[in-house]
Parts: structure tokens; C-alpha cells; sequence
């Protein structure tokens, strides 16, 4: 899809905008898995579920999500934005194991809460953790708190958030912002800053 606007009053089954270069998709219901698999610009909207690998490479490849946005009002699955080489991934509810997974570039943003391993192999971009997150990968070291952080150009939001820099395995390193008040169970890593 390069141009125009699709809107589904329903829910979505797989490979929804798969490899998208433009337009607009809006879902008034679920999409199942690889939903914005390798997509290169244009905007999805869910306002229901997204389900596994959405944003993700398809089996065989490396290269995720490059460019354009996605909005999803409920929960994520497993294995969202692999390999995500740019663009922007707002969730407005949880995100399951292996969020951002080997991603070099981009910005996803969950406000509620992370499963585990978020961010492993990732070697550019940034992830925002609104609510809780199970761990942190032994891998991120801490860096810093910041009051606030930016989402994209059209959306900030209000922390203080501990920053972690990682995955320290790959030779450049991403950022992994994690809400301070919502996890107070880090507050050990506060004696290294």
C-alpha cells in the first residue's frame, strides 16, 4: 500500500499493511500477528489488540518495521518491533516478551506494562516503559534519570524515568527508559549513578 485510506469496522486477520509504504489503515477491532511487518511508512490504528511479531521481520529476514507509525489503544503480544529499523510504535496498554528484540532504530512507547527481556540485542533506538517492567537484562547499565522523555515529535511524557543504556553485547547501544515510580523494585541501581 503506497496512497488512500482503509478502514475496517471489525477486527483484521495477519499480515495487515504488511510492507506498507504510505496511507492510512485504521482497525476498529483486533489484528492478529505480523500486523506492520516490514513496513516502510503511512500510519496504522488499532483500536483493539495488536497480536505477536507486530512491526517484526517476516521468518528469514532481519529488517522489521523501517519507517511510519503505529498506534495500538490495547495490548501487544510477543516479539513486537524486532529488528525495528525506524518509525514509531505507540501501545497504549502491555507489550509481551522480547519488545524491541535485536531493533537498531525507532521509538516504541508502551504505557502500561513489559514483559521480560525487552530490548535484548539492541544496538540503537529507544524503548518507554510507562508502567512496569518484569526485569531489566543484566546486559543495560544505568546511565541517568530524566524527568521526562521524548515520544516523537508530537508527544513527550512525564516520568522520572531511569535510563538504561544496552544491550552492552552489541557494539553501539540503544536506550531503554523505564518509569521510576512504577518500578521501585530498580532502585538499587541508583548507588552506581
Amino acid at each position: 500500500m503506497k496512497e488512500g485510506e482503509i478502514v475496517i469496522n471489525g477486527s483484521a486477520g495477519m499480515h495487515l499493511g504488511a510492507e506498507m509504504k504510505g496511507g492510512k489503515i485504521t482497525v476498529k477491532g483486533d489484528a492478529l500477528g505480523w500486523t506492520g511487518a516490514e513496513m516502510k511508512g503511512g500510519i496504522i490504528e488499532i483500536f483493539g489488540n495488536g497480536g505477536d511479531y507486530l512491526a517484526s521481520p517476516f521468518r528469514a529476514s532481519d529488517a522489521g518495521m523501517k519507517g511510519g507509525l503505529i498506534i495500538v489503544h490495547g495490548n501487544v503480544g510477543h516479539d513486537v518491533a524486532a529488528g525495528l529499523k525506524g518509525g514509531a510504535i505507540k501501545i497504549m496498554g502491555n507489550a509481551g516478551n522480547f519488545l524491541g528484540y535485536s531493533m537498531t532504530d525507532g521509538t516504541i512507547y508502551v504505557a502500561k506494562n513489559i514483559g521480560g527481556r525487552a530490548g535484548a540485542f539492541m544496538s540503537g533506538g529507544k524503548i518507554i516503559a510507562g508502567g512496569t517492567v518484569d526485569s531489566v537484562l543484566p546486559t543495560f547499565s544505568i546511565d541517568s534519570v530524566k524527568p521526562k522523555v521524548k515520544v516523537d515529535d508530537t508527544q513527550s511524557v512525564n516520568g522520572p524515568f531511569y535510563v538504561f543504556i544496552g544491550d552492552l553485547n552489541e557494539k553501539t547501544r540503544g536506550k531503554l527508559f523505564v518509569n521510576k515510580t512504577n518500578n521501585p523494585q530498580l532502585s538499587t541501581y541508583e548507588k552506581y549513578l
